[in-house]
């Protein structure tokens, strides 16, 4: 006979609306799957989310927690900016650390979060990518329309002209600049671009509209989610994407359909940081089948 195993304990929290499932794989064992995460990940028979967060033991003495990432489909994530402050908030929340400094590994690389209070959690993002090829952004299948260090590049779908510049933050991303982000259909474009084959990884799509040098609007399609109501990996591509055309001051306010992030980028081989709140919104208990057990 098969031991059953325990029920996972999980949290659902949010970031300016843009919404997880967290779960702490440093005190019980995790048994994960693609179909499972994305069964977990509906929003009519699941538990609903943008992406599934995960904090595990780190693997390398110079970190204190390991951060892994999952879209609603199942599909693995590299990186996620407001995921960071509410896997910051939690590691807090369930006493896994006394540190308010903590250096996190994940996929895309090193990050730092700083819990300066309940309300203000500060991430330091990796230094962006902008080579080309480690985006990745295919530019055979674009034409520059601007200098190399603009990084402006024109790409065509369904024949149809878009104006991008490809930025990493860990997670391959499109900025395009508008001057009214509110008259696109975000869903029928984004789901066009992140697929493009200009991004062989696929790309999150950021509709950029600058409001003056300090202050922007912001609209992402996530690869493997839709539409979110924020982005905070994409609030940094867009600030980088932005300076990088000197049209952004070094600090920038970033106003996203679920509330506002703060960004600081001062220049091309610095880390982007960022500031932001988290939210717990319940916790819950489902068996690893998929069943929910129980909430709170």
């Amino acid at each position: 006979m098969t031991a059953q195993r325990r029920p996972l304990a999980f949290y659902k929290m949010h970031s300016l609306g843009n919404d997880f499932m967290v779960v702490d794989a440093v005190s019980q064992t995790v048994h994960l799957s693609t179909e499972q995460i994305a069964r977990w990940g509906d929003r009519h028979t699941g538990i609903g989310f943008d992406q599934l967060l995960i904090i595990e033991p780190p693997t390398t003495p110079d970190a204190d927690f390991y951060y892994r990432i999952y879209n609603s489909d199942g599909s693995s994530a590299q990186q996620c900016g407001n995921g960071t402050r509410c896997v910051a908030m939690l590691a807090q929340k369930l006493q896994l650390t006394k540190k308010n400094t903590l250096n996190w590994q994940s996929a895309a690389g090193p990050i730092c979060t700083v819990y300066e209070s309940p309300e203000q959690i500060k991430t330091t993002m990796t230094v962006p990518v902008l080579e080309l090829d480690n985006i990745p952004f295919n530019a055979s299948a674009a034409s520059p329309i601007l200098d190399s260090h603009a990084q402006m590049y024109r790409i065509e779908a369904e024949g149809s002209q878009y104006e991008v510049t490809p930025v990493s933050m860990g997670n391959p991303h499109a900025v395009i600049f508008l001057d009214d982000i509110f008259e696109i259909d975000i869903d029928v474009i984004g789901a066009k671009l992140t697929g493009h084959e200009a991004f062989p990884e696929g790309a999150n799509i950021g509709f950029c509209q600058i409001i003056d040098r300090q202050f922007m609007r912001l609209r992402v399609y996530e690869r493997g989610v839709g539409e979110t109501r924020a982005c905070g990996s994409g609030a940094c591509a867009a600030v980088v994407a932005a300076k990088l055309q000197e049209r952004v001051d070094d600090r920038v306010k970033v106003s996203l359909p679920g509330g506002k992030l703060k960004i600081k980028w001062p220049h091309r081989e610095s880390a982007v940081t960022m500031h932001g709140a988290a939210t717990f919104v319940f916790s819950g208990e489902i068996d690893q089948d998929g069943e929910l057990s129980s909430r709170h």
